[in-house]
């Protein structure tokens, strides 16, 4: 699996990549911690799959959305720690999630499904027309 994703990987850099540039900040308050979460893309002649793992995440706590050539998805975990409760040891931080895509308006973003179940997010992204391969008769 991990020799298929290094081959899949930097050819969809160039339609979605991992990083998207940050605009200057406007504001003086302090960001809000996050965690990346992990993902997974997969790449069909069709449409590009995207896997996102939000453990903790119910669907009220889930915001994706898709603005210019941004693809965003913030989840807030719906645990809380009970009154009185102490915390011995964490493995992980009591934080959202903050994954944000950048694509090259490849993304047919109408047609874009996505479904949550379990933690795990499974997201379609359909690729625009102008980007699909197409068989070209020659006369």
């Amino acid at each position: 699996m991990t020799h298929l994703f290094n081959q899949i990987v930097p050819r969809l850099t160039r339609s979605l990549s991992r990083q998207p540039e940050q605009p200057e900040a406007t504001t003086t308050r302090e960001p809000e911690f996050t965690l990346k979460p992990v993902y997974e893309l997969q790449e069909t002649t069709e449409a590009w799959g995207l896997t996102v793992q939000l453990p903790g995440v119910a669907k009220d706590g889930l915001e994706f959305t898709v603005e210019d050539s941004v693809i965003r998805i913030q989840g807030r975990r719906a645990w809380r720690a009970p009154e009185g409760w102490t915390a011995l040891y964490r493995e992980s931080a009591d934080a959202g999630y903050l994954l944000e895509l950048e694509h090259d308006h490849s993304v047919n973003a109408d047609k874009i499904h996505a479904e949550l179940k379990d933690g795990v997010l499974q997201v379609s992204l359909p690729k625009a027309e102008a980007v699909k391969p197409r068989k070209i008769t020659i006369a």
